[in-house]
């Protein structure tokens, strides 16, 4: 039991890592496209890319995160866990969901 509690505290941290690893990597981007703005060129579109490449990281790291929860319910699966778990998986699955629709109406925004 105790390696399944460090298998799902190694997938949470992987799942956190994910989404500040992606907050640094869209930051720097962010910085590039606003000082090619300072420059005189459009940056609306690189927004887009970096709000885009942002959202990629959340979803990522969010899906670890609820590998996680459900590996850490196997450990103790009463009735309170699994009610705990089921909300937990939808919310993050309606925050994934409506994530990736933005995403997807950004990139459409994008192609015209």
């Amino acid at each position: 039991m105790e390696i399944v509690n460090i298998l799902s505290l190694g997938i949470g941290c992987i799942g956190v890592a994910v989404i500040v690893w992606g907050a640094l990597v869209s930051l720097v981007e962010l910085c590039g496209v606003e000082f090619k703005r300072f420059s005189g060129s459009s940056a609306c579109k690189n927004r887009n890319i970096v709000r885009q490449h942002f959202g990629f990281y959340l979803l990522m790291g969010l899906e670890y995160m609820i590998g996680a929860d459900i590996v850490r319910t196997l450990v103790r699966p009463t009735l309170q866990e699994l009610a705990i778990l089921g909300s937990l998986v939808a919310i993050r699955t309606v925050t994934s969901y409506f994530l990736n629709k933005e995403m997807g109406q950004n990139s459409e925004d994008d192609s015209k």
